[in-house]
């Protein structure tokens, strides 16, 4: 004996789809399996309640937004420009040396510009020095 078919309430279904809840948020609402509702996604009808109260629900969402962002919320106009006009925010982390060559590395440093007590101290940290006062 096969089991009864659950009710699902058609309004009640709409306001949930509307709201963008999952397969299995539905599901748990109504009681019944995930499965059951792909399955009764198969029915034209019932698809069609959820496919055109998914679409109100994100057409809700963004007229929203709009309002948030034409009152110069920042954060939603910012939202918006990203993800409705392709916005991106670039960062950069390229270095380049004058002109925009490579940057030139010399491998043997210079000391022959630094002065006596430069040499000294330079000396000392890389513990090579001698000891103060004997010359």
């Amino acid at each position: 004996m096969a089991r009864p078919e659950s009710k699902i309430d058609p309004a009640e279904l709409e306001k949930l789809c509307g709201m963008q809840c999952t397969d299995e948020e539905i599901a748990a609402f109504f009681g019944v399996s995930s499965r059951t509702i792909v399955r009764r996604r198969l029915v034209p009808k019932f698809r069609e309640i959820m496919d055109q109260a998914r679409a109100k629900g994100r057409i809700s969402v963004r007229r929203s937004l709009f309002k948030l962002a034409a009152a110069g919320n920042v954060a939603a106009s910012i939202f918006l420009s990203k993800n409705l006009l392709g916005y991106k925010d670039v960062v950069t982390n390229e270095h380049s040396g004058p002109g925009g060559a490579a940057i030139a590395i010399d491998a043997r440093p210079d000391f022959s510009k630094l002065s006596n007590e430069e040499l000294q101290q330079l000396r000392q940290i890389l513990g090579k020095a001698k000891p103060p006062g004997r010359d």
